[in-house]
């Protein structure tokens, strides 16, 4: 028989808000600077947009965790509107991001991954998932934020999705909130989440249609390393 109790949060979980969490804090050696500070063709900076993008598809509160040139990335955000200065960790009826600054953030995603998870466990009471994206995906789009959303027949506290692209894995990923102290607990190193999500059935959500799910690694012309 299903525990009831149980059965009751997973239905909870499928109305509870789910967040947006942005890894942007990476020194981005191989770009040549840090992502968060990267600014597209048409001005806006990656972080900006990413946010945005994350917000526009229902996400909220949107997690922002940031390291290298943190503050200069948080005054970005704080120009478009998207934070208060003076509360950055501080949400409220007209902004729904908060800035994280992971100050262990050179021992590599990990530390990143780790700082998030903390603050969606602070406020776990009103979410029942995250939807992960890093800084470096700059044609990331609302419609395949909220294609991985909607899939799987809702939301519960065990999803665990990713958006793949003509089969290849990338982002968004969205982790329901049974996960979260688990894959922290086996996060070390540079190494992000995939581990977990191949041991734990990750579904797998086909957006290639929508855009390429590109994250950029180096500066354009300059070859991996």
């Amino acid at each position: 028989m299903v525990n009831a109790d149980a059965a009751r949060a997973r239905a909870d979980a499928g109305k509870a808000p789910v967040a947006g969490l942005v890894l942007a804090a990476g020194a981005g050696s191989r770009f040549g600077q840090p992502k968060a500070l990267v600014r597209g063709a048409d001005g806006v900076p990656w972080l900006v947009r990413t946010v945005g993008v994350l917000l526009a598809a229902g996400c909220s509160p949107v997690i922002v965790v940031l390291g290298a040139e943190g503050a200069a990335a948080a005054a970005l955000l704080a120009e478009a509107g998207l934070i208060d200065v003076a509360a950055p960790a501080v949400a409220g009826p007209d902004r729904a991001t908060l800035v994280v600054h992971a100050a262990d953030w050179a021992e590599g995603l990990s530390a990143s991954l780790h700082a998030g998870i903390d603050t969606a466990l602070g406020i776990a009471g009103v979410l029942g998932a995250v939807v992960v994206v890093p800084v470096d995906v700059p044609d990331l789009d609302a419609a395949t934020v909220a294609r991985v959303l909607a899939a799987d027949a809702g939301i519960t506290l065990d999803s665990l999705r990713q958006a793949v692209f003509d089969g290849r894995p990338g982002h968004p990923v969205l982790i329901g909130r049974a996960h979260w102290e688990p894959l922290r607990a086996q996060l070390t190193g540079d190494t992000g989440a995939r581990p977990y999500l191949l041991a734990h059935g990750v579904v797998p959500v086909e957006c290639g249609d929508l855009t390429t799910g590109a994250d950029v690694d180096t500066l354009p012309g300059v070859p991996e390393a």
